[in-house]
């Protein structure tokens, strides 16, 4: 049968039943010691009745008994399994990510080529049935990771480029576009995107003409622009391992956020600007619903093994002992008859 519970942690609920218990229990006693310090038995007797103690241990042990069932019910029992044929849907998207020197301005925390990083690894973690690629650039463009569905390739990849390829000077997003339309593996137009993260710093590589081909083979090309468009931030070096920024003629390079340019892009290609800046965006939610907010392309037909939930009855039981509960009385049905008895 293999039975599965997939949220366990509810267990602990028993605990607090468990308590309950503990207390119904104590005030039971501490009634019972009431009754013998402030009458006799003769007077007990005559002051309940009309009330039948049984009945009332009997309906807490319902009220009980019905937690315990919600507990069970809430750990999300399983047995049984089912399979059902699923019709996988997913576009295809190449995450384009700029690695030149300015990418580790420090005006976004850590800095800019990072929280790109920490984007595309937010949008992994969601992703079910898209395809996903890797192009880095900077004075070169490159496919780290071609059309996979294997995300912890991609992660794999994103690991590598903080540590080797943060160096690279100069940026050429032209040919990272040009590069990622090239890389698609089937000619069926729609259901492709693009996503470029960059503060936008370009070496005259045509960037917004590249986007404007994406468009005219159905591809969508959104940017991401991070970094400060005002005042901007300084880029961090390493000479004979001391920290120092990078100078041009004597003078500290602030690099900016150049926004306009990577508008220009989204706009020619029927796609969108992500202004990132040097806050934090939820960036799944914004792939989601901006992104792949369409049905996609049918991919392949998987058979899906489904454990069969079965908190219902747990559910339904519990249900059933608070109805009973409800319309028990805890009246004697012959008080005469009845009797106190002390423990």
């Amino acid at each position: 049968m293999d039975p599965r519970f997939n949220n366990l942690e509810a267990l602990n609920w028993l605990w607090a039943i468990l308590a309950v218990g503990v207390v119904v229990v104590l005030s039971y006693k501490a009634r019972t010691m009431s009754l013998k310090r402030l009458a006799t038995k003769s007077m007990a007797r005559r002051l309940t009745a009309g009330m039948s103690m049984p009945r009332r241990r009997i309906r807490s042990i319902l009220v009980l008994i019905a937690m315990v069932l919600m507990v069970f019910s809430l750990i999300d029992p399983r047995w049984g399994v089912r399979y059902q044929e699923v019709r996988q849907r997913g576009i295809d998207v190449f995450f384009v990510l700029d690695t030149s020197r300015s990418m580790l301005a420090e005006d976004v925390r850590p800095n800019r080529m990072l929280r790109s990083r920490q984007y595309i690894e937010d949008v992994l973690e969601t992703l079910g049935g898209d395809r996903v690629g890797l192009i880095t650039y900077g004075g070169q463009a490159g496919v780290a990771v071609p059309l996979t569905l294997d995300y912890g390739s991609v992660r794999l990849a994103l690991d590598e480029i903080q540590a080797r390829e943060g160096r690279r000077g100069g940026s050429m997003t032209g040919d990272a576009i040009r590069l990622a339309m090239d890389s698609f593996t089937d000619d069926v137009e729609d259901f492709k995107a693009i996503v470029v993260f960059s503060d936008g710093d370009d070496m005259g590589s045509y960037p917004v003409e590249a986007a404007a081909t994406a468009a005219e083979r159905g591809i969508s090309v959104y940017t991401v622009g991070l970094g400060d468009a005002t005042e901007g931030g300084r880029i961090p070096i390493e000479e004979d391992g001391q920290r120092r920024y990078l100078t041009w003629e004597g003078e500290e390079v602030w690099s900016t956020l150049q926004a306009d340019l990577l508008q220009e892009v989204a706009l020619a290609s029927d796609g969108a600007y992500i202004p990132a800046g040097t806050g934090n965006v939820d960036m799944a939610s914004i792939y989601r619903d901006v992104i792949a907010s369409g049905s996609g392309r049918e991919i392949e037909t998987a058979r899906v093994e489904q454990h069969v939930p079965r908190y219902q009855w747990f559910a339904a039981l519990a249900l059933l002992m608070l109805l009973i509960d409800s319309f028990m009385s805890e009246r004697r049905s012959s008080p005469a008859s009845s009797e106190v008895a002390f423990s």
